[in-house]
């Protein structure tokens, strides 16, 4: 039995968005299968990897944890969002110089996990970054070089 959809509107990236979806379908599946953006990572599914992050009225979350109906109307912001003008963000411009990635599955996350503390905390200490990303999983062992780009990021966002 198919189960009806529904239409939504989401903010994406500063731009409004209506799709329909069936209310059981995740913010994450919303965002890569009904609107295309695909910078956010599905790795676990179950909430407890990071590669999903994406901000969500201003907090760090777990897109496929959250019902896409949940966030109607409500300011998402995911990795696509970041760049500007064909200027990179500073957080991601960091991650590039520090080499704050290997693979680069869950730097998405890394980032967004970043962005979220540091638009709360421009000056966090190395534990509050530590902190921010513990939810975030990376696979390859980058998180001396993540935390760098981190630290370098929180720099590069107070002389903004």
């Amino acid at each position: 039995m198919e189960i009806p959809k529904v239409p939504i509107k989401l903010i994406v990236n500063g731009r409004k968005q209506e799709i329909y979806v069936e209310p059981r379908r995740t913010l994450l599946d919303a965002l890569r299968k009904d609107l295309g953006i695909t910078g956010t990572k599905k790795g676990c599914d179950e909430g407890t990897c990071g590669a999903c992050t994406v901000i969500l009225d201003g907090k760090a979350i777990y897109s496929c944890m959250v019902l896409a109906i949940e966030c109607e109307g409500r300011s998402i912001e995911t990795i696509e969002g970041l760049e500007k003008e064909g200027q990179l963000h500073p957080i991601q411009r960091a991650f590039i110089d520090y080499d704050g990635l290997q693979c680069g599955f869950c730097t998405p996350g890394q980032i967004m996990s970043v962005k979220a503390l540091l638009d709360k905390n421009p000056k966090p200490t190395t534990e509050e970054l530590h902190h921010s990303l513990v939810g975030n999983l990376c696979r390859c062992g980058a998180y001396p070089k993540i935390i760098k780009a981190a630290l370098k990021a929180a720099e590069n966002y107070r002389k903004r």
